[in-house]
C-alpha cells in the first residue's frame, strides 16, 4: 500500500471542482484507499455564507468526512498565514488516518501556501490596527502615497480599490518585508506524494456559466440569507463583508443598489475573479487539466488513481 496523498483539485469558480473531489473520494474509496476533503475557499471558511459561496450542503457530501467548512464568524478576519498551519494540521490528521486528503479550492493563495514551501511576509497586528483606524479616518490615499515612498513597486501594483491589502502591504513594507506574495518561481512541494488536478472550461462557457450562477444565487435567498447574517454582525467583518455577492447584496438591503445594478455587478467581478484564478493556477506545474466546457469533470479521467 503507498502512502497517503494529497490532491489537490484547482481551478476558476464554476469549474466543477466541487463535483469533481466528492466523485474523486468514492473512486479512491471503492479502490480500498478512503479519503477526507478540506476546504481551500477562503470564503467557505465562514458560517451561514452558503448560497452566495455555493457551499456544497452537508446532505450532500455523500458521507465523505469534509473539513474546515464554517470554522469563521463573519466578524472574523480571513487570513493565509493564520489558515496555512491549520490546513497542514488537518491534512497531517488525515494522513495519520492513512486516508488521502484533498485540497479543493479556487483561493489561489490559500492552495499555494499549503501544497508549495511558502513562506508568509511579517505581521504586526497593532500596526496594522493603527493603520485600519488612520485608513477609516482618512481614506486609503494616504496609505498609498506612504507605500509609494517606501516600495514604489508594491504601491504601482496594489489593489488601490481594496484597503484591506492597501493597509497589508503598507504593514509589510513597514516591517521591512517583501508586501509582492507571489508564486515562488520553482516551489518545491510541501508534500512530495501530491498529485495536482485543475479543472477549466471555454471562456464563453464560463462566463455564461457564472452569470447564471449569480442570477441563481439571488432567486435561492441571497437576500434573506445576507439578512440573517447582518443580524450575526457581517457589516463589521472586514473580509466577509467585502465578499463578492454578498459587499453587493448588502448594498441593495441598504438601498444604495437597485437589485438588477446589484446582482449585475456581482456578475462583473465574479468574471473578474475567475480570470484571475485562470492566471493564477496556469502557472502551476504538473496539472492534469480536466475540460468541464462540455460536462463536469470525471475522476475516471485521472489515470492511476490507486498505484
Amino acid at each position: 500500500m503507498t502512502s497517503p496523498r494529497l490532491w489537490a483539485i484547482v481551478g476558476a469558480t464554476g469549474t466543477g471542482k466541487t463535483e469533481l473531489s466528492l466523485d474523486l473520494a468514492e473512486r479512491l474509496a471503492a479502490a480500498g484507499r478512503e479519503a477526507e476533503v478540506v476546504n481551500a475557499d477562503a470564503m467557505q471558511l465562514y458560517r451561514g455564507m452558503n448560497i452566495g459561496t455555493a457551499k456544497l450542503p452537508e446532505a450532500a457530501r455523500r458521507g465523505i468526512a469534509h473539513h474546515l467548512f464554517d470554522v469563521l464568524d463573519v466578524t472574523d478576519e480571513a487570513a493565509v498565514a493564520r489558515y496555512q498551519p491549520t490546513a497542514r494540521a488537518v491534512i497531517g490528521a488525515i494522513h495519520a488516518r492513512d486516508h488521502d486528503a484533498i485540497l479543493v479550492g479556487g483561493s489561489g493563495l490559500y492552495v499555494s501556501s499549503v501544497i508549495y514551501d511558502f513562506q508568509f511576509p511579517p505581521r504586526d497586528d497593532a500596526l496594522r490596527a493603527d493603520l485600519e483606524r488612520e485608513c477609516d479616518a482618512h481614506g486609503v490615499e494616504p496609505l498609498i502615497e506612504r507605500l509609494r515612498d517606501i516600495a514604489p513597486n508594491v504601491a504601482a501594483a496594489v489593489d488601490a480599490n481594496n484597503p484591506r491589502r492597501v493597509v497589508r502591504a503598507l504593514e509589510v513594507a513597514l516591517l521591512g518585508g517583501d508586501a509582492q506574495v507571489t508564486l515562488p518561481a520553482a516551489p518545491k512541494l510541501w508534500r512530495a506524494n501530491t498529485r495536482l488536478i485543475g479543472t477549466c472550461a471555454d471562456r464563453a462557457t464560463l462566463v455564461e456559466r457564472l452569470d447564471r450562477r449569480v442570477e441563481q444565487m439571488w432567486a435561492d435567498g441571497m437576500l434573506d440569507e445576507v439578512r440573517g447574517l447582518r443580524s450575526a454582525g457581517l457589516e463589521r467583518g472586514r473580509t466577509a463583508s467585502r465578499a463578492i455577492g454578498y459587499a453587493q447584496a448588502l448594498s441593495q438591503l441598504r438601498g444604495e443598489m437597485r437589485e438588477r445594478q446589484a446582482i449585475g455587478e456581482a456578475q462583473a467581478l465574479t468574471r473578474r475573479y475567475a480570470r484571475r484564478q485562470v492566471s493564477w493556477f496556469k502557472r502551476y506545474e504538473g496539472v492534469q487539466w480536466l475540460d468541464s466546457t462540455e460536462s463536469a469533470p470525471r475522476a475516471s479521467e485521472i489515470p492511476s488513481i490507486v498505484p
